[in-house]
């Protein structure tokens, strides 16, 4: 295993947990694909619920479990086998990706459904698709940080500009390298449920003049001017979905919801609403969204920005019930 460059939480099914009820395989658990039998019906047995799988990904794309997960044995390597398609009567379609863990001698030890859609234990769910092609496209766009349609971007000049707007070679405010030019936006729609559900910053929770709305592992920047967080230092990096707290920082479920990605020479700090969040990291993980015309090899990560280094703050520092204001508190003395 080579240098770890890039870790990843996904929420997961034992693939097990997920049962033919009606079909060639009538009993079986979900598997990989040379294991399905297009249009078996599953459900979920009752009871099942979802659990954290820690992903490491190192830089020659190998994934392996991390130490701090919830399911899944540390240490063991884990393929993307396949993006699966399900349809039932309460939603269109339901897309969920499999997982595979495997032994020393890459043998099959146990699979995992990670659901880009909620599934419901009461509901039949046909298989009427098997992509191996697009899976890690799909498991790229769950781990991209994305802006939503509407999110004013500070560009170089300080106006504010809905992200939609900008184009590549438009210059952008960063934190740490002045003004940059935007390289590259990527742009799609998803239902906005599961992983995809969007998190929603109301103004002026973070100082914030507007609503931001951003993808649910988008790493805000925080500049605490006192520790009241007790991280040990004054610049955070912090997950919007570790800030969710049911008031001003909420999951905003249902619906359709647009998203942008914006990416630079180099991972930067921009601002959106006036809030310091990341740009789009080029990685393992993120390198299948970009077309060959983006001219990054897709097999390699783009640099780290050293500023960035070492920032992240764990989500038991946050389990607080006022977290968030002191997050604001801090950044205003």
């Amino acid at each position: 295993m080579s240098l770890i460059t890039t870790s990843q939480s996904v929420s997961v099914l034992r693939a097990a947990d997920i049962v033919v009820t009606s079909g060639a395989n009538e009993g079986d658990g979900l598997s990989f694909a040379d294991d399905l039998i297009m249009d078996d019906i599953y459900m979920v047995r009752t009871g099942t619920e979802l659990a954290r799988l820690g992903l490491l990904r190192s830089d020659s794309q190998e994934m392996i479990v991390g130490a701090d997960t919830e399911t899944g044995t540390p240490g063991a390597e884990v393929h993307l086998d396949c993006a699966l398609t399900f349809m039932s009567q309460n939603a269109p379609v339901t897309e969920v990706l499999i997982l595979v863990q495997v032994d020393a001698d890459g043998h099959a030890e146990d699979v995992f459904a990670l659901p880009l859609a909620p599934l419901d234990a009461r509901t039949e769910y046909q298989l009427v698709g098997i992509d191996r092609s697009d899976a890690a496209r799909k498991l790229a766009q769950v781990a991209c940080v994305s802006f939503s349609r509407g999110t004013h971007i500070t560009m170089g000049s300080g106006r504010q500009r809905p992200i939609e707007e900008l184009q590549p070679g438009d210059a952008v405010l960063t934190r740490d390298d002045g003004v940059q030019q935007v390289r590259w936006i990527g742009h799609s729609t998803q239902r906005a449920v599961g992983a995809f559900a969007p998190i929603r910053i109301a103004a002026d929770t973070l100082n914030n003049a507007r609503d931001l709305i951003v993808s649910p592992d988008h790493r805000l920047f925080i500049y605490q001017r006192t520790d009241r967080l007790g991280a040990g230092r004054a610049e955070l990096l912090v997950k919007a979905r570790h800030l969710v707290n049911g008031r001003n920082v909420t999951v905003q479920q249902g619906g359709f919801v647009d998203y942008f990605q914006l990416l630079f020479d180099t991972h930067q700090i921009i601002y959106a609403e006036g809030i310091a969040a990341e740009s789009m990291f080029v990685d393992g993980r993120t390198a299948p969204l970009l077309p060959p015309v983006a001219g990054w090899d897709r097999q390699g990560p783009q640099g780290h920005h050293d500023a960035l280094k070492g920032l992240d703050v764990q989500q038991d520092l946050l389990d607080h019930p006022d977290a968030v204001e002191l997050l604001r508190r801090a950044s205003l003395r």
